[in-house]
């Protein structure tokens, strides 16, 4: 693999990981607390519960798992040796 495609995968896969932190640490926390009596078992049944794959917190998922992919392929690619 030449050395200029080598580089620009690198920079690629350096932008893919600050990507994929910062959408991480947009997620909200499916933790409910050392406080929460209730957990979240009321909701699913909300608007919200119902539309999740339309709702911000859907697309947050789709882009992590898109980024994380490609996270993985660039990964295996820079360390094939050809």
């Amino acid at each position: 693999m030449s050395s200029v495609i080598r580089t620009i995968l690198t920079v690629v896969l350096t932008i893919d990981c600050i990507a994929l932190v910062a959408v991480i640490m947009m997620q909200k926390s499916k933790d409910p607390g050392l406080g929460a009596i209730g957990g979240m078992s009321g909701s699913m049944d909300t608007y919200w519960g119902k539309n999740k794959g339309r709702s911000m917190e859907g697309n947050l998922i789709r882009i992590t798992r898109i980024l994380g992919i490609l996270f993985f392929v660039i990964a295996l690619v820079l360390n094939i040796n050809f």
